[in-house]
């Protein structure tokens, strides 16, 4: 059996050839993900653009996002027992690309996904919505998984890409519970687990809080006249109405001429 193995194993050269390939296949698997990634932030920040400049509202605080590294991926694919293939973690590993939006409120966390994954160039996979049944330890936030098309020099790759939805509340929560998670490496001391169970109910009551001072100050209707009607140039925007109503009545005459 010694002799077949040594027989069948790959030479020097041809290990090495075999690494360089998989290196150049694993490099474009990354930047895959991260014009995914790029493709996502851009729909965000047109998004953000609209809310703020036609509805005199953006529902948008921040956005952060991240491409896992290629030690990240390797661990996970141990961890799990996928194949070492591109095929196998493409297919078994959903966040290899993440986008993070954080919210003002609840209720823009629901109208941000709404107007993302109604878009038709962006397929919903999964959504996974941990405010209404949020996890054991208190975490809440909405998590949709999503596949989007990145158009390279021979013919578009479809990416998968996790969006996070949260308020600022729950993503502070959720930033202090990582990092007391990974702390104590998984085993949480049980008054910790308790005090961030409070925690989140805490923050739940802010966020229902801070969502009541907003409606009654802005009513239900948040989307209010455009902000920015004054940065148009009225002059120029009267010339063009006069000029479609010259247009408009020299079609009229000539229809009567006829």
């Amino acid at each position: 059996m010694a002799i077949a193995a040594a027989e069948t194993a790959p030479s020097p050269a041809e290990l090495q050839r075999l690494t360089q390939a998989f290196r150049h296949d694993f490099q474009r698997f990354m930047m895959e993900y991260q014009f995914a990634v790029d493709e996502v932030l851009t729909k965000v920040s047109i998004l953000r653009e609209e809310f703020l400049y036609l509805h005199n509202y953006n529902p948008i605080e921040h956005v952060t996002s991240r491409v896992k590294t290629p030690e990240s991926i390797m661990r996970k694919v141990s961890r799990r027992n996928i194949s070492p293939s591109l095929p196998a973690i493409r297919e078994n590993i959903s966040d290899i690309a993440g986008v993070r939006i954080t919210c003002s409120f609840v209720k823009d966390i629901y109208k941000v996904l709404n107007t993302l994954t109604s878009q038709n160039d962006l397929k919903v996979l999964q959504i996974k919505d941990y405010i209404k049944n949020p996890k054991p330890n208190g975490y809440k936030s909405v998590h949709a998984i999503v596949q989007i098309p990145v158009y390279l020099s021979d013919g578009p790759v479809d990416v998968v890409v996790e969006l996070q939805i949260r308020t600022i509340a729950q993503d502070f929560w959720a930033s202090l519970e990582h990092k007391i998670f990974y702390k104590y490496e998984g085993e949480v001391p049980e008054h910790l687990v308790q005090e961030l169970a409070d925690a989140a109910a805490m923050a739940t009551k802010l966020d229902m809080q801070m969502q009541r001072l907003h409606t009654e100050v802005h009513g239900h209707d948040a989307n209010q006249a455009p902000s920015h009607e004054a940065d148009f140039d009225t002059t120029a925007i009267q010339g063009l109405l006069s000029l479609a109503q010259q247009a408009k009545d020299g079609n009229q005459e000539k229809d009567l001429d006829h």
